[in-house]
């Protein structure tokens, strides 16, 4: 049996875990918001209609940074409809998920929810630039950031909000580049109205930080060349640029589908190249760095054909949209992801897990009922937990196995993080579906000497998942027999596993 191997070594790091890596993204689409986070009549509500045992879970998880109201649907969004007392706000079509939109759980209501979160939760909030622009962004910013004595600040004060909301982080619209939003825009116009956006919050407030739009994803037929136009326009005005990326097994390829993270680090890697190449033109000592967020597993095809199906004249209120249940292969894929994050730490600093709570979610609920962990909540709660820190460069040399879509793929995709008390954490997937993986690991200036836990997220059945009826089938469990000697790790990765080993 090969193993695979790799060295640690402190000298030797990518960069430093931002907080914002573990961010995710609420919403108005299907129940993410409605029998999600919000559920007035839920028997575990609270006076503001938050469902607590949500809150729970999603402490739990360890969510920092919460994009919202989208997404699609923010190209639609009228903010003054999202706030004052909510028996007067007015219920709208939503064009982008074909719903109608009651605004009950609105503004207000979403700085609440991140509050109840704790301290770690920060708001990342969208503008409308597809059927709006810069007026109506300035007067949403006025609205949640001035303290008081203007028009609009003063409106906020007599809605029940007499400090202001503190949101730093602003994304200058979403996907503009796609075909499918309300008010798509070339890479020309798009530049254009996100620099004049930007100029224009800045003057409100210098300190603000903002994200342009990137591609929708790295097989649009703009890509990078998208980039380039958007900051060329932006570069001196934006901090971060977008990339947002879905995978699923297309056609069956189970093989090509547990690759996914290779996509996404050469998505990674081409933004990086596209941005820096922009600020060299330009002569700009300025780096842009990456905001990733939207990323998920997302069966994609199956929400295709479904909408394919809707009555036109059928207008929904929350209903149950994108509610993909996730098997054990669906969370490695996951965990793979998490993993290609972390390995690029140094330009990747904000990612946002597309969705928080059931729409392609780690967090499913029932109305009225139950909310419980998919298993793709397992990966995202530890690396949150223990993926803090200096990311040590992790080069392996592994098995490898072919695949359709990516060629020849390593079979181990790894990382390591440094927490600062000199503990080190190892994140490790094992790709085949077959075989166990030896693994071995040489720690060469690492002042390590016992194995904490080695927790692994693995099943006989590939397709395990966790319903409604059985919340609890999956969940990690430990592994006998991995051990640190004289310098270097050994342990042994289950087939088609996702794991967690910490060492002291």
């Amino acid at each position: 049996m090969h193993k695979a191997r790799f060295t640690l070594d402190p000298a030797f790091t990518v960069g430093e875990v931002n907080p914002r890596l573990f961010g995710s993204f609420v919403e108005h689409l299907g129940r993410c918001v409605y029998t999600g986070v919000f559920e007035p009549d839920h028997p575990t509500a609270d006076d503001k209609g938050l469902r607590q045992d949500v809150l729970n879970l999603v402490r739990e998880l360890g969510v920092t940074a919460v994009r919202y109201p989208g997404g699609n649907f923010v190209s639609g969004y009228k903010w003054e409809d999202s706030v004052g007392p909510a028996e007067n706000r007015p219920r709208r079509l939503d064009l982008a998920w074909h719903s109608t939109e009651s605004n009950r759980f609105g503004l207000s209501e979403y700085i609440d929810f991140l509050r109840k979160i704790g301290p770690q939760a920060e708001p990342m909030m969208a503008v409308n630039l597809g059927t709006r622009g810069v007026a109506e962004a300035l007067e949403l910013q006025e609205y949640a950031n001035h303290t008081a004595g203007t028009a609009l600040s003063d409106l906020r004060v007599s809605h029940g909000d007499k400090d202001p909301f503190g949101i730093r982080l602003w994304c200058l619209g979403n996907e503009m580049d796609g075909p499918w939003q309300t008010g798509h825009k070339t890479a020309e116009e798009y530049g254009r109205v996100a620099a004049e956006t930007a100029r224009a919050m800045r003057q409100l407030d210098p300190g603000v930080e903002l994200v342009a739009c990137g591609s929708s994803s790295q097989s649009m037929p703009t890509f990078a060349e998208w980039e380039a136009t958007v900051l060329e326009e932006t570069y001196d005005l934006v901090d971060y640029i977008s990339l947002h990326a879905y995978y699923w097994p297309e056609n069956g390829d189970l093989d090509s589908f547990l690759a996914s993270a290779v996509d996404m680090e050469s998505f990674i890697d081409n933004v990086v190249a596209t941005a820096d190449h922009v600020g060299a033109k330009l002569k700009s000592k300025k780096r842009i760095n990456l905001s990733f967020d939207e990323w998920n597993v997302w069966y994609l095809p199956e929400w295709e054909a479904r909408a394919k199906t809707f009555e036109q004249d059928d207008w929904p209120e929350a209903p149950r949209l994108l509610e993909d249940n996730y098997s054990v292969m669906d969370a490695v894929v996951f965990g793979s992801l998490l993993i290609a994050l972390l390995r690029h730490a140094d330009r990747v600093t904000v990612a946002c897990l597309a969705q928080l709570v059931n729409v392609i979610a780690p967090i499913m609920t029932e109305p009225g009922g139950p909310a419980w962990r998919q298993t793709t909540f397992f990966p995202f709660a530890q690396a949150a937990q223990y993926g803090r820190g200096q990311v040590l460069d992790v080069r392996v040399d592994s098995p490898t196995y072919e695949t359709k879509k990516y060629g020849e793929t390593d079979l181990l995709h790894a990382t390591a993080v440094r927490a600062e008390d000199g503990t080190v954490t190892v994140f490790a997937v094992n790709r085949s579906r077959t075989d166990a993986l030896p693994l071995e690991v040489a720690l060469n200036g690492l002042d390590l000497t016992r194995v904490v836990e080695h927790s692994a997220l693995a099943d006989a059945d590939p397709d395990a998942r966790n319903t409604l009826d059985d919340p609890e089938r999956v969940a990690p469990h430990p592994v006998d027999g991995t051990a640190l000697r004289d310098g270097t790790l050994s342990a042994v990765l289950e087939p088609l596993s996702w794991n967690v080993i910490r060492l002291a």
